[in-house]
């Protein structure tokens, strides 16, 4: 299989770099000062894992990189549509898009840009991040979750994502099939929307957000309102949900962060609004009240656009 990476940042990166570096023909689409560290150094990935990819077929222009039989979709939320818009030079009439983007609402946006029929949900289950051009830190494994799962079509299986699945097995990557792609997306929404935005908006890591009980109250509270708007929505959450997320706390690493954290600290765009913002949104439309989430939203609205709002703000 040929597959192109769209987004070369934690999770495109380090999914890419296993896979190239098991032999697979693998492509990247990047841009800026990870672009040209990608070229020249090649893709390193350290932490967790720890390994060096080189050379990196890599461009800012999928035209030069031709037609792939996958895409593995990794791009920011807020980049969603001007991403999906690049697509269609590495589209065959057979290729694929898988979406492992964090949120709910991908497989809407992207196919509303490429058409619905060539997009598939997955779900990462890892932290990882761009720790500087060229350089991906894997954080590890979740217990009890593969690293990867890619849903399959409502109409039945789809033998390129059981083709995919056996690439990345391939490569070392844990990955499964799952039958349900709204409960999938569903049940990570509610994790990474909780952990997301309770460490960013306490500016700390898992480990003291679930030793201290105010901390923990703040991320029961965002749980506890991602579920309630999901049932409203008609997603079989089952009654466990809340009760395994709160263990998920307890197993993660206490180092563990988020993202959207990580772009906090590092003065870049957030992808806010497709995490706590959509659940504060969502629960309008189904009549659900979000005061927790509601709250973690307004704290970090200000910071959503990057350095331009930080600077803004630090004015008055």
């Amino acid at each position: 299989m040929r597959i192109a990476i769209m987004g070369a940042g934690g999770v495109g990166g380090f999914l890419g770099g296993k896979l190239a570096l098991a032999g697979g023909d693998v492509v990247f689409v990047a841009r800026g000062k990870h672009l040209e560290a990608l070229r020249t150094h090649g893709l390193r990935v350290v932490g967790a894992e720890e390994f060096t990819v080189l050379p990196v077929t890599v461009s800012d222009q999928p035209q030069a990189l031709g037609q792939v039989d996958i895409v593995l979709f990794c791009v920011k939320l807020y980049d969603t549509e001007s991403a999906a818009a690049q697509l269609e030079p590495l589209l065959a009439d057979h290729t694929v898009v898988v979406t492992l983007q964090n949120g709910v609402e991908s497989l809407q946006r992207i196919g509303g840009v490429i058409g619905k029929e060539r997009v598939l949900a997955g779900a990462a289950y890892f932290p990882a991040s761009i720790n500087s051009p060229g350089e991906i830190i894997f954080k590890g494994s979740i217990p009890g979750k593969p690293l990867v799962e890619v849903a399959e079509p409502q109409d039945g299986s789809s033998d390129c994502a059981e083709q995919l699945i056996q690439e990345m097995q391939n490569a070392g990557i844990t990955a499964a099939v799952n039958k349900n792609a709204n409960l999938m997306l569903w049940e990570k929404f509610c994790w990474i929307a909780g952990v997301s935005g309770v460490t960013a908006v306490t500016r700390q890591p898992i480990g003291i957000i679930r030793a201290d009980p105010d901390m923990r109250s703040l991320f029961a509270g965002c749980i506890r309102e991602c579920v309630a708007v999901g049932r409203a929505a008609g997603v079989p959450l089952d009654a466990a949900l809340e009760e395994r997320l709160m263990g998920l706390l307890e197993t993660n690493p206490a180092q563990g962060t988020s993202s959207l954290l990580v772009d906090l600290e590092r003065g870049r765009a957030l992808e806010l609004d497709g995490l706590s913002g959509a659940v504060q949104r969502l629960g309008q439309e189904y009549d659900v009240p979000t005061p927790v989430t509601s709250a973690v939203y307004a704290a970090l609205k200000p910071f959503r656009t990057g350095d331009a709002a930080r600077s803004s703000a630090r004015r008055f």
